[in-house]
């Protein structure tokens, strides 16, 4: 288990490691096949394999008043590497006096000095230092003068050669509620980890009662009602729950807040407090305005009929979530500073 600390470097006993880098929000395809280069290097050199990201998004740094659309916050994105074999993940602050860095002084000071790698994995249009000059070009330079080996790994497309795998394309299936093809780039259904909060209790009182999930700014997938898979993160991991989910201002109801909910089928308890994972398998149909309560009420039991059948039709409902899930415990990011 790595061990989020404050420190200048990491442990020794990473020293030596073979890491990938870059921002890898959502560790879709084309992230793994660098995480995977990374750890299939280390391996033959008997090194650890790491992850060289950062925190938080720069985005939020050149762009706060614009929330980003988050695929992966730190603790998923951590327990995500690990899961595809990645010993630990560098988290490196993200903040305006890191961009006015220069590529080389990057390198020595984070690359070099704090981490001590081996070996280092960059996508082909990997770009760092003050005015994004450092280049993958300039790693395999920088390489040579300090000892440690640089491979580029080129764009990774579909099999058919097209359509490379980027964080924009998914958010751009989540933002139209076409979460087959989100889940397609991502090698794994897209996941939300978030706190159950108090809500206004109004599932309740039409027998549907949700468990309301606090999500970061900027969380905008398409609004609409889903099926999902849901662990209790705080209680029983290895349980999975089958559920509805619904994400949208409750336009019924006249809110001016973005919700996620989540009524979980064949289940009753209380998880307020608890953290849950939810995993989305699939969109049922976009959000709508009802004319009534009993017109909501009959089309939300006709959403739990076709979500059920949905998911005990679905052969591979599994895939990710309880290897993920067995991921999330304890801290595993580790700080440079």
């Amino acid at each position: 288990m790595i061990e989020l600390i404050d420190q200048t470097e990491v442990a020794g006993a990473l020293k030596g490691a073979c890491v990938a880098i870059g921002n890898f929000d959502g560790l879709h395809l084309g992230h793994q096949a660098l995480a995977g280069t990374a750890v299939e290097i280390a391996r033959k050199a008997g090194s650890p394999s790491g992850l060289v990201t950062f925190e938080p998004h720069p985005k939020s740094v050149f762009q706060p008043e614009q929330p980003v659309f988050r695929l992966t916050p730190p603790r998923l994105k951590a327990a995500l590497a690990r899961s595809f074999g990645v010993n630990f993940c560098a988290a490196i602050p993200f903040n305006r006096d890191l961009a006015s860095v220069e590529a080389e002084d990057f390198v020595e000071r984070y690359l070099v000095r704090a981490l001590g790698i081996s070996h280092i994995v960059s996508g082909y249009d990997f770009h760092f230092g003050k005015g994004r000059r450092g280049s993958p070009a300039l790693l395999q330079e920088l390489g040579g003068r300090f000892g440690f080996g640089v491979t580029i790994v080129d764009q990774v497309t579909r099999e058919d050669g097209t359509s490379p795998f980027s964080s924009s394309s998914v958010r751009a299936a989540l933002h139209a509620g076409n979460i087959e093809q989100a889940n397609a780039q991502l090698g794994y259904r897209w996941t939300v980890i978030g706190n159950v909060v108090k809500g206004d209790r109004r599932g309740h009182t039409i027998g549907f009662p949700t468990a309301n999930i606090m999500l970061d700014p900027g969380m905008e997938p398409c609004h609409g009602i889903y099926a999902v898979r849901v662990r209790d993160l705080s209680g029983d991991r290895q349980k999975v729950l089958m559920g509805a989910a619904y994400f949208g201002w409750r336009p019924t109801f006249d809110t001016d807040r973005v919700f996620l909910e989540a009524f979980l089928l064949d289940f009753d308890g209380d998880l307020y407090g608890h953290e849950l994972a939810v995993e989305f398998v699939d969109m049922i149909r976009p959000d709508e305005k009802f004319d009534d309560l009993d017109a909501l009420v009959a089309q939300m039991n006709r959403d739990c009929d076709d979500i059920r059948k949905l998911l005990h039709e679905d052969a591979a409902v599994d895939a990710g979530l309880p290897l993920l899930a067995a991921q999330m415990s304890g801290r595993l990011y580790q700080e440079l500073r």
